[in-house]
């Protein structure tokens, strides 16, 4: 079988098949990741066209430990997309790349050598880590040593290096046929001129921007969070119903008889609060101008309880008539929805929550009542909100303004995704790029979110209804990217600004490098027309300390990989590219934020496919994630199953369907691999000495026809499936195949492949060794993709090369040699050995043992199938005597309706 592209003849003259004596799947590993790296056979051809290459944008893992399972599964359906594409003629530019920046490698570096990141610490040239192998959380904050910025970098990379030397190991052992002479990390000097480009040129076309505004900050990390970042979890809390009083124009507290309600009584007005703390914070109370129980409110003002600010009553249609009293507070800032009011309303700005997530250290100057002042001196500055929270409730209880007890509730509040405590929002000056999040227009004058939007439409998703997740992230955006951190091991953000003469920072005057200069970090490197010593001075500059959110670099992977401003010729070959594999849960950042990156760089998609992974699911059905702490470790689950059976088990799932972590399933898998090895080793030598042939013309026996027409009928349904990226299909239909192939069609024709006493004519045994060799030839390569190991030794016993750099098979010469066969043939004719074997297992007596005459009963459209194969039948049944097929139109399936069998032979046993 050949395909157009490949140069071996129809019928290759074969050497003398070499088969072991004893065949095993153990070790196959080491063996063959040598063997494919001596002799390149997953290297990419520079010289390729465009139009011959297939490019993957390959997710960098996150360097912060180790894989897991589900890092498997998800790669393995990568890795049989790029075998099928590599033996349909493709070639295939396959990189890794490691994702080393970020939160997650500062914290493992942090527990792992016990060293915690002080800038404000000199450089130690001679440092040594007081610590080396802590893991988790077994080295504590107060225990960790203070280093300087540039030490915590050097550790981080260190750590990340030999992070990145097990994580290849573990890839090879599963079989990735990744080109590991591409690879790049996220943190590299490639990555960094990539990324700091890309925002350069984001920030020249007015794309990126700064803001001093309020943003979702992360206490325990101490760093802002980006929409895409969050996930809203059930938290506790408590709902309090507290009294705001109201006041007449002279200020005095009244109540009119109009005014009472449940809710606004006694001179005052009832809000329900989960953050009680955030009281000295309000500035308004705000509820929707269409309730009729605060319509004579609005424009008036309240006090606040326990600190006596005045703040207004007015009204929004975002505010929710049936939630609690109907009536809310808005602070700056408890959640998102105050930020909106706060902008949309003209509010005050009035903060009362430190970035460490304490409250201030002064009492802030809008609360003047003494009460007020000696409450926060006393009992509030420098609490966490938890504490705070319960002082404020002690005190509103004991002033009166506490309505009964608090409820108990559950509340769902914003988590950074590797957070632990609730966000909070806090005023900082950072950095942004625009994603269609606010009203905005690309360089060419389009709506950007709209111009996204279609985007999405361009691309094509595996399976198609992820498209749907694309969409509503798009829609859902409402405001833009914040691309700042306030962290140490990351890619730097290339500005510094200016200095005035009186020694303020001019945070407008932005200076920039050129892009010849990149990488830069502004922390040691000088800006253009600057001087080092006037670093920090009057009339001289300071850098920007903080660096790119890891999704800023992240975004930009396909053109760090395709080598875009180092190797020109290299990105013309790869870029764009053809596939994007990743998790579901990533759409809305990786996904989504590469989109807009090229975008507003190219103009254009940065691939044409996305091919997106479903999760796995531990016992209690729950996604496995690390810090769930529910993860599977893989390796030794490679060594004891073997790697052939893991990917069996994660290509047995569908793209975008979550799956089970099902052993079960490996125990298949490996027991297919070692079938592939048994059943190829019976197969290939069953000729004896002689040569195997691969000339399908040679195939003339009805049932070996019939073989051959369904195997062409198998090749045409798993090449389908590939090419819509549904590997779980072409395994299916492959592997069924090949067990009808081993249970039905190697047990007929083995007598007349051994053809041991000469009893046949030579054209039947040439047929049923040429079919039998076809037959493996191709399987072989159909389940190249999924089982590369067991499929490559059998490739060794009597092929040249690898059978990964072989063609994909084609139906057209198998279709040539079956002719007019009918596929039914070999299907009917298994069928009637089953019910003769299910007979002798019936009557307990050997398989071996012969029938002095058997009728067989079946569909009397299928008599003629079976009598065509009358003597494979015959042979394969010892059937000695009279055999009969009988039609009936009741029938419906074959069976014995009667039969004489010899003197048995006992089943050993």
């Amino acid at each position: 079988m050949t395909d157009a592209h490949a140069s071996r003849p129809a019928a290759p003259l074969l050497p003398t098949v070499a088969v072991p004596d004893k065949v095993s799947v153990d070790g196959l590993e080491e063996r063959w990741d040598a063997r494919w790296s001596e002799n390149g056979v997953y290297a990419f051809d520079r010289t390729a066209e465009r139009a011959e290459v297939y490019s993957i944008d390959t997710p960098p893992p996150s360097v912060s430990g180790s894989l897991h399972v589900g890092h498997v599964f998800s790669y393995t359906h990568t890795d049989v997309v790029a075998r099928f594409q590599r033996m349909r003629g493709k070639h295939v530019f396959y990189p890794m790349g490691w994702d080393d920046n970020g939160l997650p490698t500062e914290r493992r570096v942090q527990n792992y050598y016990g060293v915690r990141c002080d800038p404000s610490l000199p450089y130690d040239p001679d440092f040594t880590p007081p610590h080396a192998g802590g893991e988790g959380k077994s080295i504590k904050a107060a225990d960790q040593v203070a280093v300087s910025r540039k030490n915590f970098v050097e550790l981080c990379e260190r750590l990340t290096a030999e992070d990145e030397k097990q994580f290849e190991a573990l890839w090879r052992h599963v079989g990735l046929s990744v080109d590991w002479s591409h690879h790049y990390q996220t943190i590299g000097r490639s990555a960094q001129q990539v990324a700091q480009t890309a925002f350069l040129r984001n920030l020249g076309r007015g794309e990126a921007y700064q803001a001093a505004a309020p943003g979702l900050w992360d206490v325990t990390f101490q760093t802002a969070v980006a929409q895409a970042e969050l996930e809203a979890r059930d938290y506790p809390g408590h709902y309090h119903r507290v009294a705001f009083a109201l006041t007449d124009p002279d200020g005095e507290a009244a109540t009119t008889a109009s005014q009472r309600t449940d809710t606004v009584h006694d001179g005052a007005v009832y809000i329900e609060t989960t953050r009680p703390e955030l009281l000295p914070a309000v500035v308004a109370l705000i509820a929707h101008p269409d309730d009729e129980r605060y319509a004579s409110l609005i424009g008036t003002t309240v006090r606040s309880p326990l600190f006596g600010v005045e703040v207004p009553v007015v009204a929004h249609p975002a505010a929710e008539p049936d939630k609690g009293t109907g009536i809310v507070m808005c602070c700056t800032f408890g959640d998102l929805t105050d930020v909106q009011w706060w902008r949309e309303l003209d509010l005050p700005m009035r903060s009362v929550i430190r970035r460490d997530g304490r409250l201030l250290d002064e009492c802030p100057d809008w609360i003047t009542s003494a009460a007020g002042r000696e409450l926060w001196e006393t009992q509030l500055a420098g609490k966490t909100t938890f504490s705070a929270r319960q002082q404020v409730v002690d005190a509103l209880r004991a002033s009166g303004e506490l309505a009964g007890e608090p409820v108990a509730t559950q509340r769902k509040a914003n988590f950074f995704e590797r957070g632990e405590k609730p966000l909070e929002i806090v005023t900082s000056r950072q950095w942004y790029i625009r994603n269609g999040g606010r009203p905005a227009t690309d360089a060419r004058g389009r709506d950007l979110r709209e111009g996204l939007l279609e985007r999405g439409e361009e691309l094509d998703f595996h399976p198609d209804f992820m498209k749907v997740r694309y969409e509503n992230w798009v829609r859902g955006l409402n405001g833009d990217w914040l691309v700042s951190r306030q962290r140490f091991f990351g890619v730097p953000i290339p500005v510094w600004y200016a200095v005035g003469e009186d020694g303020e920072v001019d945070h407008s005057t932005v200076l920039t490098p050129d892009e010849a200069s990149l990488p830069v970090d502004p922390s040691s490197d000088t800006p253009p027309g600057y001087r080092p010593e006037q670093r920090g001075v009057p009339g001289g500059f300071v850098g920007e300390v903080d660096v790119m959110d890891t999704w800023a670099t992240s975004s930009l992977t396909p053109q760090i990989a395709g080598g875009w401003l180092r190797d020109e010729d290299l990105f013309a070959r790869v870029y764009p590219m053809d596939l994007r594999p990743q998790g579901q849960d990533i759409i809305r950042t990786w996904l989504f934020s590469t989109v807009l990156r090229a975008h507003l760089e190219f103009d254009g998609l940065p691939w044409r496919h996305a091919a997106i992974s479903g999760w796995i699911l531990d016992p209690d059905r729950k996604k496995m994630s690390k810090s769930k702490g529910n993860v599977v470790t893989p390796m030794d689950l490679l060594r004891e199953h073997g790697s052939d059976a893991v990917r069996y088990w994660a290509a047995s799932a569908r793209l975008g369907t979550d799956a089970a972590f099902e052993v079960g399933q490996m125990k298949i898998g490996r027991r297919l691999a070692i079938k592939v090895l048994n059943a190829s080793k019976f197969a290939l030598t069953m000729g004896g000495d002689a040569p195997a042939t691969l000339d399908p013309s040679a195939v003339t026996e009805p049932v070996d026809r019939a073989l051959l027409a369904e195997l062409a009928d198998v090749v045409e349904r798993a090449t389908a499936a590939l090419e819509l990226y549904d590997h779980t299909r072409a395994l299916e239909v492959t592997e069924t195949f090949f067990w009808t192939f081993c249970d039905d069609y190697l047990e007929l024709v083995k007598d007349r492949a051994y053809d041991s006493e000469g009893t046949y004519p030579a054209a039947a045994v040439a047929s049923a060794r040429a079919a039998l060799a076809v037959t493996i030839d191709v399987v072989l390569r159909l389940l190249a993709p999924v089982l590369p190991f067991a499929t490559e030794e059998v490739w060794s016993w009597w092929r040249e090369g690898s059978v990964h750099a072989a063609s994909w098979p084609v139906s057209g010469p198998l279709r040539e040699a079956a002719g007019d066969a009918d596929p039914g043939v070999l299907t009917v004719t298994g069928q009637a050995l089953a019910a003769l074997r299910k007979v002798k297992s019936e009557a307990k007596v050997s398989q071996r043992t012969t029938f002095a005459r058997v009728r067989l009963e079946l569909p009397a459209e299928d008599v003629a199938r079976v009598q065509a194969t009358l003597g494979d039948l015959r042979s394969a049944g010892r059937v000695r005597g009279d055999l009969e097929v009988m039609g009936a139109q009741t029938a419906e399936t074959v069976s014995v309706t009667a039969h004489e069998l010899d003197e048995p032979t006992p089943r050993k046993g």
